[in-house]
């Protein structure tokens, strides 16, 4: 009972730090929301007994790529986004386009499987850390590594928009004069 009432504390946090996450205006706030979101994540994998996923889940989305995300937007000087009104068409179709969508959903649910199974929430999955890293690190290795390119790339284009606007005064740039020689 405890784990099915922790299980809903912990879903919650999570839905409200996403909406949180898209109602915010400044991004360093944005990515603080998204931090909570992987963190309540990382607890909802403990309730479900895959301990290495919820350290996993906290030490690379919530430690690494999230600090990598605030380096970014810290680097590229972003300040809190423009509200504009929004398209009349979005407005009019997007609520019922959403409950549609939501019914068609449940319908389909409800008409494949008219006799759900019970989900068993104590966690015995078969896998251990070393064949998740055989996985990662033998079957999905070119992946993995383009990522890490691809981050690579990421923050090399947020240092040159960055030089590039004029915030960084480096030595041979229009600002900031080059340096007197004394003889």
């Amino acid at each position: 009972m405890l784990q099915l009432v922790l299980f809903f504390v912990f879903g919650t946090i999570a839905v409200a730090a996403a909406v949180n996450l898209l109602a915010q205006r400044h991004p360093i706030n944005s990515a603080l929301s998204l931090i909570v979101v992987m963190a309540s994540v990382a607890a909802l994998f403990l309730l479900m007994g895959a301990e290495f996923l919820a350290a996993i889940q906290v030490i690379v989305y919530a430690g690494a790529i999230m600090v990598l995300f605030v380096f970014v937007i810290m680097l590229l000087n972003a300040g809190e986004e423009e509200r504009t009104p929004g398209s009349r068409i979005a407005k009019l179709l997007g609520f019922p386009a959403v409950v549609l969508l939501a019914g068609f959903l449940a319908w389909t649910l409800v008409t494949r499987n008219p006799y759900p199974v019970a989900v068993n929430l104590t966690g015995r999955f078969v896998g251990s850390p070393a064949l998740i890293a055989q996985l990662l690190f033998r079957d999905f290795l070119l992946p993995f590594e383009v990522t890490s390119v691809l981050i690579l790339i990421a923050i090399m284009g947020a240092v040159v928009l960055a030089s590039s606007a004029g915030t960084t005064a480096g030595p041979g740039s229009p600002e900031r004069p080059p340096a007197k020689r004394e003889s």
